[in-house]
């Protein structure tokens, strides 16, 4: 089925619609939030950026309520032509106990479920919000590993002290293959996380996986008892307590622009106008 992109959308973007307007009944998902004057979302960039890369098939993993996403993307749930990327639907049913979806494990096993030759195919996954660079995405498209993330330098990222501090930090082994995540590390416990280059290593959930290898560990994510989700990083992190060197770390230094409330706008519009400045000059 070509070179395979999931972008995970099905998320409730509570933060970033409480941040909008708290008194507003009008939800919207970030993701087709407009970005720029010509109020293209930041979906439509990432979109643009893997089209670049060299992928070829995309699944929009949206909430049951996808006409947003049908009206930029193509009406039909599978095989929209857009420019030169077949776009297609997969919907995360939210459990009828619960108000919000189950995290990101759940959505991506809900569109393996919906596209079986995803579970013996390999693809890329990353979630809606997040920019991505063409270099990422043509990285882990060409990789030669079954399953491997980008490891991202925390000094390449451009957010403040305390916005990097909440993420997670990834060890790596002497060959960069994953060992484990470790969330809220203590002060003085983070230097001992510093790989052979000397630096810190997060995560920003873009990952080439294979589908045989992680549905199991999809299938049987536990729930993070704090967020009460089941999360894609758990069920990563299963499979490589389970399998040696099943993920491979691949090193970036570079920053991914983020859009979780209203402030981060005007941040990616920012971003998005000096990249154009830079290709103009």
């Amino acid at each position: 089925m070509g070179a395979n992109l999931i972008i995970l959308a099905g998320g409730a973007s509570s933060r970033m619609n409480s941040s909008l307007n708290s008194s507003s009944s009008t939800w919207i998902n970030k993701a087709l939030i407009g970005i720029d004057s010509d109020g293209r979302p930041i979906l439509d960039y990432l979109i643009t950026n893997a089209e670049k890369a060299g992928y070829t098939n995309l699944i929009i993993v949206t909430g049951e309520q996808a006409d947003e996403f049908k009206s930029f993307y193509g009406k039909k749930q599978s095989n929209n032509l857009f420019r030169t990327i077949k776009i297609s639907y997969a919907t995360q049913y939210v459990p009828k106990d619960r108000v919000k979806p189950l995290g990101t494990a759940d959505a991506l096993l809900q569109a393996l479920q919906q596209y079986p030759y995803l579970k013996r195919s390999s693809f890329t996954v990353c979630n809606a919000d997040n920019l991505y660079s063409v270099e990422a995405f043509k990285t882990l498209l060409q990789s030669a590993d079954k399953n491997a993330f980008i490891a991202y330098d925390r000094t390449g990222l451009n957010f403040d002290t305390e916005r990097i501090s909440k993420f997670a930090l990834v060890q790596l082994d002497h060959e960069h293959y994953l060992n484990s995540i470790i969330e809220k590390p203590q002060l003085h416990e983070i230097p001992k996380y510093r790989d052979t280059t000397g630096s810190l290593r997060v995560s920003m959930n873009i990952f080439k996986l294979n589908g045989h290898d992680i549905m199991p560990y999809l299938e049987n994510c536990p729930m993070n008892h704090e967020r009460h989700e089941k999360e894609l990083p758990t069920a990563v992190l299963n499979m490589c307590n389970d399998i040696p060197k099943a993920m491979k770390g691949i090193l970036f230094h570079e920053h991914v622009p983020d859009l979780t409330s209203k402030n981060d706008i005007a941040v990616l519009k920012h971003y998005l106008d000096t990249e154009q400045n830079k290709k103009n000059s």
